[in-house]
């Protein structure tokens, strides 16, 4: 009787120690490539629930490493819906052409930390109310109320304008807390290139580099500056946010509008995500300046792009949208050279609009010629208009 009673507890030990074992096999992960290029600083998002974990599971817990190696990742986790549960994991595979690779998610303690936020963002309220935005190749920022109010007011210093600033930064590393501590303690300007940079960019009126618009007739009617904002994440993978407008009036029609903004590591575009309300179509535009450069568009591939001389060197500048997503593009011209932009018309569907823009500036080293950057936004409409794949066992 002992004989058989100390089998049967060794036979249900072998079947707990199996199922055990199969309950905590790692999730694999398998990101494919289907074009015939390298796929790098493109950036994979994975929710919890696509993961198969529990909702008490922490994804600070996991890591990704590729299978058969002992070197993880760098993940990011983000929390985006607010609720101060990190639901989603980011992370860059860099996978060769027409080619899949197989990750493991390992529940681990040794995940590699970045050294730096590369992409970071932040509301800047020592210079009356930015929210400016990097990463570890481009910068930007726009304008909040107060600097709206102080130009109404007819304040010094005051801006009123929606559209997106770009600071020409040419270096790797993180710049907008350094540049704007100059700013505030009187040490220096990021007007001047001290071998780091500098916003010599002018915006005024204009569109700058991705703001919105909504054409009626023949008339471009925009927004004012955000009235809020929030913080998504920041880290070393992505950084995102979201800016809210007040209601604005484009000749009767009331447009409702809210920006998602995200801009991730390796890249010279940051993604908007419009919410709109109040129009079919939305344009998005980039500022002329002086009108001394040269324009180009590509419906087919997805872009539209402004070549031009900026003081002492080159800056292109661009937006990239979906395929199926535009109508047309505009040079529009004005008397007033802040209103000149050039202009991509997007569809509106339900109430969303999604597209990409930014710049690449010759002295930074990346783009020294026209064709380079629009080769740049070439592949760039090729890789969004067809992801890296995903599949989890």
């Amino acid at each position: 009787m002992c004989k058989h009673r100390l089998i049967l507890s060794l036979l249900l030990a072998s079947t707990f120690v199996s199922y055990s074992q199969k309950a905590e096999r790692n999730k694999i992960i398998i990101v494919t490539n289907c074009l015939n290029i390298e796929r790098e600083f493109e950036t994979v998002s994975l929710s919890k629930e696509s993961l198969g974990l529990n909702s008490f599971d922490k994804l600070e817990q996991y890591g990704i490493r590729e299978i058969g190696t002992s070197d993880f990742l760098v993940t990011q986790c983000v929390d985006e819906d607010g609720d101060g549960i990190s639901d989603v994991l980011l992370f860059q595979p860099k996978i060769m052409a027409h080619s899949k690779k197989k990750l493991e998610l390992v529940r681990t303690t040794v995940i590699p930390k970045a050294s730096e936020n590369w992409c970071y963002s932040r509301f800047v309220p020592e210079r009356i109310d930015d929210y400016a935005w990097e990463n570890n190749k481009v910068a930007f920022r726009t304008y909040g109320p107060v600097a709206q109010k102080m130009t109404e007011d007819k304040v010094k210093g005051g801006t009123l304008t929606s559209g997106i600033d770009a600071w020409l930064k040419r270096v790797e590393y993180p710049i907008l807390n350094k540049w704007y501590e100059k700013y505030t303690n009187g040490t220096g300007t990021y007007h001047k290139d001290t071998g780091e940079g500098l916003d010599n960019f002018h915006v005024g009126d204009s569109r700058g580099i991705g703001g919105v618009a909504v054409k009626v007739d023949s008339v471009y009617y925009f927004s004012k500056n955000f009235t809020t904002w929030k913080t998504v994440t920041t880290g070393p993978i992505r950084t995102s946010f979201i800016l809210t407008y007040a209601d604005w009036d484009a000749a009767g029609n009331k447009i409702s509008e809210v920006k998602h903004i995200s801009l991730d590591y390796g890249s010279f575009l940051s993604k908007f995500e419009i919410s709109i309300s109040g129009t079919k179509t939305l344009a998005t535009g980039i500022t002329l300046h002086e009108n001394n450069g040269k324009t180009e568009g590509n419906l087919k591939e997805g872009w539209i792009d402004y070549w031009q001389p900026l003081d002492d060197s080159e800056l292109g500048t661009g937006i990239v949208f979906p395929k199926n997503t535009a109508i047309n593009y505009e040079k529009y011209m004005n008397s007033n050279k802040e209103l000149c932009n050039l202009y991509a018309a997007l569809k509106v569907k339900n109430n969303k609009v999604i597209y990409y823009s930014g710049f690449g500036w010759k002295k930074q080293g990346a783009f020294n010629t026209k064709e380079a950057w629009e080769n740049y936004l070439g592949l760039f409409t090729v890789k969004i208009n067809h992801p890296i794949t995903v599949k989890i066992k």
